[in-house]
């Protein structure tokens, strides 16, 4: 996968340099480059914006006296996307050997791999890891010919629910654009950035990324981007930003200045679908969470973790721990095929 935007080092640039990702927002870069190929690597802190959740694990290491703190992570900061791992040709023999080396100097109790894809899965299977899963839901298209078409594999009932819920965007007079790239222009990006921050000032928090980041990859990145806005007449409501590569379509952040009915479902599902038919794309990640997807066609997806934890007992206490969890996950899974709106001829 060549063009995975997450991985490309303009896309670690824009993180690192604004400041974004740094030892003081705990992510210390300390990243291997090892032949033909480089692996990122973060000395953590904290377990922020890492989206799979270990905070009982570290509660537990300090019930026993020890530091779970510093850790090490493989993975794209604030990016839940699965995805290749590290760039170039690597073996799982040089990149155990390189990070065996960093959990030794740091003091570092294990190493953590997020959302890696099956080829990274696979060529890791040999090293001491325990597997972690989750359940996401991502979208797939089924050869669709337009959104119409997508519509017609569904339910009626949830068929005429979806419709009546786009619907609703023109009742409230509202319009949305898709834009890609060098369309995007300097007005469009700062409403963007004031979108998305409100999303994290709304729950007094700042945002994890600032503008220096979105020059920085409206600059490098442009042919790998779309920008989703909504408006009223003159008056601009809300922003959904996108990125691409020859497959896939990630929804990453989103904010309004107004909240209207359904303008959610539209900028971050709908149009998504729509741009991903057009182009051809096989799937659309859409991002975590959200069982509200569900209804609207997005499919449940086993995601993984990889772990390591240099403590013997507690390795043995968290395979044991995955094991039961990922029962949990797979009823869940399940329970959640059989709510997708699909007829059943047409799944």
């Amino acid at each position: 996968m060549t063009d995975y935007p997450f991985l490309k080092p303009a896309f670690v640039a824009a993180l690192e340099s604004g400041g974004a990702v740094s030892p003081q927002r705990g992510w210390g870069p300390c990243h291997q480059t090892l032949n033909q190929g480089w692996l990122p690597l973060y000395a953590r802190s904290d377990s922020r914006g890492e989206y799979v959740f270990d905070y009982s694990w570290a509660d537990a290491y300090q019930r026993h006296g020890l530091a779970y703190y510093p850790k090490l992570v493989t993975a794209i900061p604030f990016t839940p996307v699965v995805g290749p791992r590290w760039r170039g040709t690597l073996n799982a023999d040089q990149i155990w050997g390189a990070v065996s080396e960093q959990m030794a100097q740091q003091g570092a109790s294990g190493w953590h791999v997020l959302f890696p894809d099956r080829a990274c899965r696979e060529q890791l299977s040999a090293l001491p890891l325990v597997s972690r899963q989750a359940c996401h839901f991502r979208w797939f298209n089924r050869d669709y010919q337009d959104f119409e078409d997508f519509l017609s594999r569904f339910q009626s009932r949830k068929r005429k629910n979806l419709r009546k819920e786009r619907r609703r965007i023109a009742e409230q007079g509202i319009a949305v654009t898709r834009l890609q790239g060098g369309k995007i222009s300097d007005q469009d990006w700062a409403f963007y950035y004031q979108c998305y921050a409100s999303t994290y000032l709304k729950r007094g928090q700042l945002p994890y990324l600032d503008e220096a980041f979105f020059a920085a990859i409206r600059e490098a990145m442009a042919d790998q981007l779309m920008l989703v806005l909504a408006r009223r007449g003159e008056q601009p409501l809300a922003a959904a930003l996108y990125f691409q590569d020859g497959d896939c379509l990630y929804g990453r952040y989103w904010g309004c200045l107004e909240e209207c009915d359904g303008l959610h479902f539209e900028l971050c599902y709908y149009q998504g679908i729509e741009h991903a038919i057009a182009s051809g794309l096989a799937e659309f990640d859409p991002g975590v969470q959200g069982e509200h997807k569900i209804l609207r066609g997005f499919e449940p997806v086993i995601t993984w973790s990889l772990h390591h934890l240099r403590e013997p007992a507690f390795q043995r206490a968290i395979a044991d721990f995955c094991r039961e969890e990922a029962e949990h996950v797979r009823r869940y899974r399940e329970e959640a095929r059989s709510l997708l709106p699909y007829r059943r001829d047409a799944r």
